[in-house]
């Protein structure tokens, strides 16, 4: 879904290649060994929000997930190019963009990887992973990505707890 990151209830992520303003963090990404630096700041900013494990483990991964596929599809792994990395965290949600320097492309257009006929196609699962832990918009030409995740109120984000059954809970010998 190609649109604008100025959605009702979206945050406003302020202009596009901007420098990142007060709240803001940035950086440029120019190679895979550049990624987890900007993840580990990103988790501790959400950690010191009071973010729970689950809500963290969703947010890195879609952002590595869009860092990667900017480096690789967009960049074609050229680290002349830069990705640029904008994240804000504040205690009710989370905004990142990433955008790349690359020919862009149209995110309706990459197969469904749950279906049957691509199931062994190598293509379009992290962009399931992105849209699965957090909201997803494109820009027009499709070489920038923001992702926002609204915190819900009193969420702990914790992994889900299931009760014991009675009596035994680890099989004999």
């Amino acid at each position: 879904m190609v649109g604008n990151s100025r959605k009702a209830g979206w945050p406003d992520a302020g202009e596009p290649g901007r420098a990142p303003g007060r709240g803001w963090a940035g950086w440029a990404v120019h190679s895979s060994v550049e990624v987890v630096p900007v993840l580990e700041r990103v988790v501790e900013a959400l950690e010191a929000a009071g973010y729970g494990r689950r809500d963290v483990f969703g947010v890195r991964l879609a952002l590595e997930e869009a860092i990667v596929n900017a480096l690789k599809h967009g960049h074609r792994h050229d680290p002349a190019k830069e990705v640029h990395v904008r994240c804000r965290v504040t205690p009710g949600w989370i905004l990142a963009e990433v955008e790349d320097q690359g020919p862009g492309f149209d995110p309706d257009r990459i197969p469904d990887p749950r279906a049957d006929e691509n199931r062994g196609r190598d293509a379009g699962r992290g962009l399931l992973l992105m849209r699965r832990y957090m909201d997803v918009r494109y820009n027009a030409t499709g070489t920038r990505v923001t992702l926002v995740k609204h915190r819900a109120a009193g969420a702990k984000g914790g992994p889900p707890t299931y009760p014991r059954p009675a009596g035994r809970h680890a099989p004999g010998p």
